[in-house]
């Protein structure tokens, strides 16, 4: 297959699976929100436990948001460990406990006092030379690890994935693309960053999907494959190259030929 066809072709699938509701996806619980505060912070909580089937992490989201009042603002702007922690008694998914949860909340809270929303903190650290957003994402997501009570789970800090460590940082790019890109599926709230920052969210289906169109070499699923399908993806869209995420992503949830 030739660049013309292969433009084509992802265009063909990014048009088909732009519109709401076209898939099943955890996106469109940011949807029944209006208020951007409460957006941007389901957004990151729902990126941030975005493994595992689609389904479990609905499921999951759901099970949360009534917990937590549907009030996801209200609830982390005003959040207290010693008289919240009874709502979310029982409450763990796959290997993040419980605590895992109280600690993340015990983050936001501080995030939210000190910036003033987690726009203000993402975009403190993004400085008009750099190339793409890891930067950015790096001092983001340092900021949220380094606000939690100690913990001796090593999981925890799987929830807000930090790019020093190499990996390709699959939910925290998938928070970023909801965030910064608009259409019908995601919210564009963060205007001030450029989406041809943003980095491709790298998932076993889109790893396999971009082995299988030669889209990158590189054999190891981390950062640098990351970056390197970005890159080459940036040939067919320079200016919004992860709009084909989602409809890449759910060819292969779908069970869908390309």
């Amino acid at each position: 297959m030739n660049n013309s066809e292969l433009k084509e072709k992802l265009e063909t699938h990014y048009f088909n699976y732009r519109q709401k509701f076209s898939s099943k996806d955890p996106v469109w619980i940011l949807h029944r929100f209006s208020d951007e505060r409460d957006i941007e912070l389901i957004g990151l909580i729902t990126a941030a436990y975005a493994y595992g089937s689609v389904d479990q992490i609905n499921r999951f989201i759901n099970e949360l948001l009534q917990k937590t009042g549907n009030n996801p603002y209200e609830f982390t702007i005003n959040f207290s460990k010693r008289k919240d922690k009874k709502h979310l008694e029982g409450m763990y998914y796959r290997f993040n406990s419980g605590f895992d949860i109280i600690n993340m909340f015990i983050s936001l809270n501080k995030a939210l006092i000190r910036f003033g929303s987690l726009r203000n903190l993402f975009l403190s650290h993004i400085e008009a030379s750099h190339n793409n957003i890891i930067p950015a994402l790096g001092g983001f997501t340092n900021e949220l690890n380094k606000n939690i009570i100690k913990t001796d789970n090593r999981y925890y800090h799987y929830l807000f994935s930090n790019p020093v460590n190499k990996s390709t940082c699959k939910r925290m790019n998938l928070f970023l693309r909801w965030m910064v890109r608009k259409d019908d599926i995601d919210t564009g709230l963060w205007k001030e960053i450029e989406t041809s920052k943003l980095i491709m969210p790298v998932d076993t289906h889109i790893a396999r999907i971009s082995k299988k169109l030669k889209l990158v070499n590189r054999k190891s699923i981390d950062l640098k494959f990351a970056l390197e399908l970005t890159e080459n993806l940036k040939k067919f869209d320079p200016v919004d190259t992860v709009k084909y995420d989602f409809a890449l992503c759910h060819l292969g949830i779908d069970k869908k030929e390309f």
